[in-house]
């Protein structure tokens, strides 16, 4: 079974909120990003509406087939033709249900962007810190842009005081294939009980 990461749940909802990119810098990217994401979660509306505005979001600001070929690593040799199809389809559906059930406790989650590195002509590390309330410490967050097109960034990770949630992801996945003496198919059935529960 998938596990739930404690930290995942609490922060992966925040990188999916964006609106049209129109080649901004990564770092102005990011910020409207976030700045996005406040609007909609005080949007005085149902928390199923604002999960479907926050998925269609979603699949127009991160890479999910990229970061879901990725959390796949070597194993991602291994699989046919039709089992990339497949893997491809359950991964955006896992992706998407596994951070919808916790937006409804976010409510203008405060990000300041502070500075961004550019590693090459397809990554950019963009540093920002959730600023401390009351019921939570300032955590510090760092965003993976990847930049290839600059007319179209795309979120490839997201590191949470200095943890990778894509990596922690891959670990994940292939815990559970290689506990299944490497057949691919545990991790799909995997899947689907997430997708399906």
């Amino acid at each position: 079974m998938i596990k739930r990461f404690k930290f995942i749940y609490i922060f992966l909802p925040l990188i999916f909120f964006s609106g049209t990119s129109n080649s901004l810098e990564p770092n102005i990217f990011i910020q409207s990003t976030v700045n996005r994401a406040s609007q909609i979660l005080g949007d005085d509306i149902s928390k199923g509406e604002k999960i479907e505005k926050l998925k269609i979001i979603a699949t127009d600001t991160v890479d999910i087939k990229g970061i879901g070929f990725y959390t796949l690593g070597k194993f991602r040799k291994e699989l046919s033709d039709a089992e990339k199809i497949e893997y491809t389809k359950l991964f955006r559906e896992y992706f998407l249900k596994s951070f919808s059930s916790r937006l409804a406790e976010y409510t203008n989650p405060k990000i300041d962007v502070q500075s961004q590195e550019k590693l090459n002509d397809k990554y950019t590390i963009v540093s920002s810190i959730l600023i401390a309330t009351d019921i939570r410490p300032e955590v510090k967050i760092q965003w993976r842009v990847y930049t290839k097109d600059p007319d179209k960034p795309l979120i490839r990770d997201l590191i949470i005081e200095g943890l990778s949630l894509a990596r922690t992801q891959k670990e994940e996945f292939s815990s559970i294939i290689q506990s299944n003496d490497g057949d691919i198919q545990s991790l799909f059935a995997s899947l689907k009980k997430f997708i399906n529960n």
